[in-house]
C-alpha cells in the first residue's frame, strides 16, 4: 500500500487547556475545525456538525433550545461562527406536521428559514434535518475514506456488523434530505445503544452528549475502519495488482505538460478552464493498476465525491511501456467527443420532464496511465478540490474491492443528485464569474513594479498568474505577498531568464503543468541603459538587445506554441516605452530594442489574428514608483541627462508632460488588463502610450 493511501490514525488533536472555558457554540466550532483538518476524516466543503444549545429568546426572554448547524455550502476545516445556521429546534419539530411524504420533500428546504434563530442569515443545508432530528446534543457527519469504503462495498450492512459489532448500526441508500432525517431519528429512537450509523455509499454519522466525546467517538470509528482494513487488505495487491508501471517524474511531468493544453482547448468552448496535476503515489498505483479501468467506469459512491468528479472520469489512452505523446495527442480529441456523446447518453437516459438543460459534457477528471492525473474546472481551486476527491474516491475503491466488491452510485441515482433541482438552484444563485475568469496569464519581469502590479490586476479580476522573473529574492517576495491576498491556489513563481531558450521553454511546461496552459503573455522583463552613442559599448548594445528584443522574441515564440496548442485564442501585451516611438538622447540602446519590441508586435499581430491570437502594446513612461529599472546607475544617469537630481527627476517629467500628472504602475496595469480583457476582443497590432502625454509618442 502507498504510503499515502490511509497515512497511519488520524491524531487526536484536542487540546483540554485550549478548549476550558470555551461556550457550547464555540466547542463545537473547536470540533469542526479540528475534524476537517485532515481530510481522511472528511473532504473539502464535505461532512457537517451540529450542536443543541440552549439560548436566550431574544422577544421573550426565555431559555429555548437552538440548533447550531454548518450552513449551506461551508468546510468545517475553515468554518468560523458565522458559517454556522442557528435555528429553533421547536420550529423543526414542528416541521414534521408540514411533510407531505418523500415525492414533496424538496419542498421542505423552503420551510427551513422561517425557523431561523436570532434573524441569521447564514442559509441551512439540506442535511439539517438529519442533525436536527438526532436525540443527542453533539452529531457528527463525516466522510472518511476508510468508512465510505465500508458503505460502498457490495456487502455493507454485513461488514458494518463485523467491523463495528451494535455500537454503529447501518442505514441502506437514500439521497440526503428530509426523508432520510427522519430515517435517522427512527433508528436512534430503536437503537438506544448505537453511537452512530454508516450511511450506505456516503459515509458515517456519530453523535454523544458532550462536544469531546463526540470528537473522541468520531476519531475512534474512523481508526478503528483504518485498523481494519490494514489487517485485511495487508497482503492484497491493490487494484488487481500493477500492469503499467509509473514513468520518472521528470517525464511524467513533461507528458503532462504537452497533454493539458491541448486538452484545455478541446473542453474550454463554452468557458475556460484551469488544469491541476497530481501524481501522489496513490493516483499512480490506481493508473498502473489492472482493475482501473473497471473501477473508473462505476463513478465514485459518496455523493460529495460524485458533485466535484462527474459521472466518471476519461481514461487518457496512453500506454507507459511505448509512451508515444504525439501519437495521444492525436487520439485525443476522438477521445474527448467520445465522453461528450457518452455523457449526452446518460443525460438523456436519465432526465425527468423538469431537469435542467445539460450542463458542460466535458469529463472532470483524466487519468493517464503511468503519468497521473489532471482535472479541470471553471477555476484553480475547484480544479484541486476535484483531484482531491477522487483521490479519496480512488482510496475508497482499493479498500471495497480488496475485501468484497466496490460498487459506485447506481446510474439514475447519480442523476437524480447530479442534476437534483435544489442544486441547479444552488447553482443558479452563485455570482457571476469575474471578467478574467479560468484565464492564465504569464507576467515577464513580474517581480518589478509594473509586473507585480499587473500581476495584481489580473488576480483582482480572477485569472491565475505566473510570475516569470531573474531575481529569486524579489519575486519569492512578490508571490508570498499576492499569495497571501488571493491564495496559494492562484499564484505561481518561476525563475526565468528571458535570453535562455531552454529557460523560456521550461517555463511553460511548468506553467502547463500548474494550470494547464496559458491565455494572457505579458512581456515586461527589461533593463534601461544611459550612454551616449560614443561611449555605449558593445557589451551594452548586446545586452540592450538580447534582453529587449531577443527576451521578448523568445518569449512570444514560446507562447505562440501553446496557444495554437490549446486553440482557443489568447492576448499578448509588450511593455515597451514612449523611447520606442520617440527619440531620447544619450539612450540609443535601449530606444532601438524598445522600437524593435513594437515591430516584432506589429509583425506578431498578423501571425496570430488568423488563431485568435491578439498582440498589442503599451508604452509607458517615466514610471519612477515601484520600478527597479530605477534603481542604480540608470536613475542618475537621467538625472545628469537632464540637468537635475534624483529628487527633481519625477517632477521633471511630469511638468514635461501634456497632463502634468505621475505615471504610476497602477496605470499601467490598467491598459495591460484591457489588452487582457474581451474589452479588447477587436483590438490587435495597436498601441497604448501610458505616459501622461508626450506629442513626440503620437503614433500618428
Amino acid at each position: 500500500m502507498p504510503k499515502d493511501a490511509n497515512g497511519g490514525r488520524i491524531a487526536d488533536m484536542w487540546d483540554g487547556a485550549t478548549a476550558s472555558g470555551m461556550s457550547e457554540p464555540e466547542l463545537l466550532l473547536y470540533r469542526s475545525n479540528l475534524l476537517g483538518s485532515d481530510k481522511r476524516v472528511t473532504n473539502y466543503g464535505g461532512g457537517n456538525t451540529s450542536a443543541k444549545v440552549t439560548e436566550t429568546d431574544s422577544l421573550t426572554g426565555e431559555p429555548v433550545e437552538v440548533l447550531w448547524v454548518k450552513g449551506s455550502g461551508g468546510d468545517i476545516g475553515s468554518i468560523q461562527l458565522d458559517g454556522f445556521a442557528t435555528l429553533y429546534m421547536s420550529k423543526l419539530a414542528a416541521l414534521k406536521d408540514l411533510y407531505r411524504g418523500v415525492a414533496f420533500e424538496d419542498e421542505m428546504v423552503g420551510y427551513l428559514p422561517h425557523c431561523t434563530f436570532n434573524l441569521n442569515t447564514r442559509a441551512a443545508s439540506i442535511d439539517t434535518p438529519l442533525h436536527a432530528y438526532v436525540p443527542h446534543t453533539h452529531v457528527d457527519h463525516v466522510h472518511p475514506d476508510a468508512v465510505i469504503a465500508i458503505a460502498a462495498a457490495e456487502n455493507s450492512e454485513a461488514l458494518t456488523k463485523e467491523i463495528y459489532g451494535d455500537e454503529i448500526g447501518w442505514l441502506p441508500w437514500k439521497r440526503p434530505g428530509y426523508e432520510l432525517g427522519l430515517w435517522l431519528e427512527a433508528f436512534c429512537r430503536e437503537n438506544p445503544e448505537a453511537k452512530g450509523v454508516v450511511l450506505e455509499s456516503h459515509g458515517l454519522f456519530t453523535w454523544a452528549d458532550d462536544a469531546r466525546d463526540c470528537y473522541e467517538l468520531t476519531l475512534r470509528i474512523v481508526n478503528r475502519a483504518i485498523e481494519w482494513f490494514e489487517g485485511r487488505t495487508a497482503d492484497v495487491p491493490a487494484f488487481g495488482g500493477e500492469v503499467k508501471a509509473a514513468l520518472p517524474e521528470d517525464e511524467r511531468r513533461r507528458i503532462a505538460a504537452a497533454l493539458m493544453p491541448a486538452i484545455r482547448g478541446m473542453i474550454s468552448g463554452e468557458s475556460h478552464k484551469v488544469g491541476h496535476f497530481d501524481d501522489r503515489d496513490a493516483v499512480l498505483e490506481f493508473v498502473g493498476g489492472r482493475d482501473m479501468e473497471r473501477l473508473a467506469a462505476l463513478g465514485t459512491s459518496c455523493p460529495d465525491h460524485f458533485l466535484r468528479t462527474k459521472i466518471r472520469p476519461l481514461v487518457v489512452g496512453f500506454d507507459p511501456a511505448n509512451p508515444d505523446v504525439e501519437a495521444t495527442l492525436d487520439g485525443l480529441r476522438g477521445m474527448v467527443e467520445a465522453y461528450r456523446d457518452d455523457y449526452a447518453a446518460y443525460y438523456e437516459r436519465c432526465r425527468h420532464d423538469d431537469s435542467p438543460a445539460m450542463r458542460d459534457p466535458n469529463a472532470v477528471v483524466y487519468l493517464v496511465p503511468g503519468v497521473g492525473m489532471i482535472t479541470f474546472a471553471r477555476d484553480k481551486a475547484t480544479a484541486r478540490i476535484s483531484g482531491e476527491f477522487y483521490v479519496n474516491a480512488i482510496n475508497v475503491m482499493r479498500n471495497a474491492d480488496a475485501v468484497s466488491t466496490y460498487r459506485g452510485l447506481p446510474e439514475q441515482e447519480a442523476f437524480d443528485i447530479e442534476y437534483w433541482l435544489l442544486e441547479e438552484a444552488k447553482l443558479q444563485r452563485m455570482p457571476a464569474p469575474k471578467s478574467l475568469a479560468g484565464r492564465v496569464a504569464i507576467v515577464t519581469g513580474g517581480a518589478g513594479g509594473i509586473g507585480a502590479a499587473t500581476a495584481e490586476k489580473y488576480l483582482a479580476e480572477g485569472a491565475c498568474v505566473v510570475l516569470a522573473d531573474i531575481d529569486a529574492g524579489a519575486l519569492a517576495a512578490t508571490e508570498a505577498n499576492l499569495a497571501g491576498r488571493y491564495s496559494r491556489d492562484v499564484v505561481r513563481s518561476v525563475e526565468m531568464n528571458v535570453t535562455s531558450e531552454d529557460a523560456v521553454a521550461d517555463a511553460y511546461a511548468a506553467m502547463a503543468v500548474e494550470f494547464g496552459g496559458v491565455d494572457i503573455v505579458v512581456s515586461n522583463a527589461g533593463i534601461a541603459s544611459s550612454a551616449k552613442v560614443e561611449d555605449t559599448t558593445l557589451e551594452l548594445w548586446d545586452r540592450n538587445m538580447s534582453i529587449l528584443s531577443t527576451g521578448y522574441f523568445l518569449v512570444s515564440r514560446e507562447a505562440f506554441r501553446m496557444l495554437k496548442r490549446q486553440g482557443i485564442g489568447g492576448a499578448i501585451v509588450f511593455v515597451a516605452s514612449k523611447n520606442g516611438l520617440a527619440a531620447s538622447p544619450g539612450a540609443s540602446a535601449y530606444c532601438t530594442a524598445k522600437a524593435s519590441e513594437i515591430h516584432l508586435a506589429r509583425c506578431l499581430a498578423l501571425e496570430g489574428a488568423a488563431e485568435g491570437i491578439r498582440v498589442n502594446v503599451v508604452n509607458p513612461d517615466a514610471v519612477l514608483r515601484g520600478s527597479r529599472i530605477w534603481q542604480g546607475e540608470w536613475l542618475d544617469q537621467r538625472a545628469s541627462t537632464y540637468g537635475t537630481d534624483k529628487e527633481g527627476l519625477e517632477e521633471m517629467y511630469r511638468e514635461r508632460s501634456l497632463l502634468k500628472r505621475s505615471v504610476l504602475p497602477e496605470d499601467i496595469a490598467a491598459a495591460c488588463y484591457f489588452f487582457a480583457s474581451d474589452q479588447s476582443a477587436k483590438s490587435t497590432g495597436n498601441i497604448v502610450n501610458v505616459d501622461a502625454g508626450n506629442v513626440q509618442a503620437f503614433t500618428r
